[in-house]
């Protein structure tokens, strides 16, 4: 068995799109190709990993596509097109990843597992949906999509209204077996857009639901499950901060996982952006409180895991 130390990285938006480019295919296997170098690096540095992606503007698309194109073709269900956002997204780290690999003569496999996740049927999020997917509307078009097809809409931060879809806690991963028997091989991109929810049905058959499971909290589950040594949340910032954007605004380089509690309940962290990261890197390293957390920018993954950037969650 190899002592290399095992990572499982979350990959944030900005790692997969670009704002300043047109949401199209091309820009996005544009974007993944430059982060996949960096990846890669972690890699040929001698950490064993597998990634997790997150799906929030792509499964969004995918389903706007499926709705426009109903009266030709049937529009696809919510769990389906997260299947195909999986496929895709993953069909691009994958290109980009072994081509940054094979630059560094390192010839280690790449493959995307389309992979569901079982959330529980009664989770309290099925009442309460948060999670925002697709594009912004005028209150005026989300009025006229509740009504036509019974979204339920909020405003999110002044920018419009978008879809909410529950967002409920992630409870096993149901391909984990094939995972962990790729590891010492293959680099598994997994837990796509957090993975497939689907629900355990008592004849024991699995059944998709219409949500999306936060992919940082998946990407916890993951870790957990490996035996990950640090899971790694990567996303738009170096560190993590409290009073973000203001003139006060601290940069934190390390916190405990009692004091990362003390600034959840201060309100230090936005829901649907930091506080979900922040929430999974406190269930991993309580988990095992010999392990560590990590959250940084893509552009600093390398440097966070040597110890000179990022911000690192610890027990004590």
């Amino acid at each position: 068995m190899s002592n290399a130390k095992k990572v499982v990285i979350a990959l944030g938006g900005n790692a997969l799109e670009d704002k300043g480019l047109p949401p199209t295919s091309d820009s996005q296997l544009e974007v993944v190709k430059k982060t996949a170098d960096y990846i890669a690096e972690i890699s040929c540095k001698g950490y064993e990993i597998a990634i997790a992606h997150g799906n929030g503007p792509q499964v969004g698309r995918i389903l706007l596509s499926s709705e426009a194109g109903k009266d030709v073709t049937p529009a696809m269900p919510f769990d389906v097109c997260g299947a195909m956002s999986q496929g895709y997204i993953g069909y691009h780290i994958q290109q980009g990843l072994k081509y940054a690999l094979n630059k560094r003569n390192k010839n280690t496999p790449v493959v995307s597992l389309v992979t569901q996740v079982v959330v529980e049927k009664n989770d309290a999020a099925f009442k309460n949906p948060t999670k925002p997917i697709g594009p912004f509307y005028t209150e005026e078009e989300a009025k006229k999509l509740t009504e036509e097809k019974g979204y339920i809409m909020k405003e999110d931060a002044g920018r419009g209204f978008r879809r909410v879809v529950p967002s409920p806690i992630p409870r096993k991963i149901v391909e984990l077996h094939s995972v962990k028997q790729l590891w010492d091989s293959t680099i598994v991109i997994t837990v796509g857009g957090g993975g497939i929810p689907v629900i355990e049905k008592e004849d024991g058959t699995l059944e998709g639901v219409a949500a999306v499971i936060d992919k940082d909290l998946a990407a916890e589950r993951l870790a957990e499950d490996v035996g990950a040594d640090i899971l790694m949340i990567l996303t738009e910032v170096e560190k993590v901060s409290i009073n973000f954007k203001k003139p006060n605004q601290e940069d934190l380089s390390h916190m405990t996982v009692a004091q990362a509690a003390q600034l959840i309940e201060e309100g230090h962290f936005a829901p649907g952006s930091m506080l979900p990261k922040v929430q999974a890197a406190i269930k991993f390293v309580r988990s095992n409180p010999d392990k560590k957390a990590i959250i940084t920018s893509l552009y600093k993954a390398v440097e966070a895991l040597e110890g000179t950037a990022g911000t690192v969650i610890t027990f004590a």
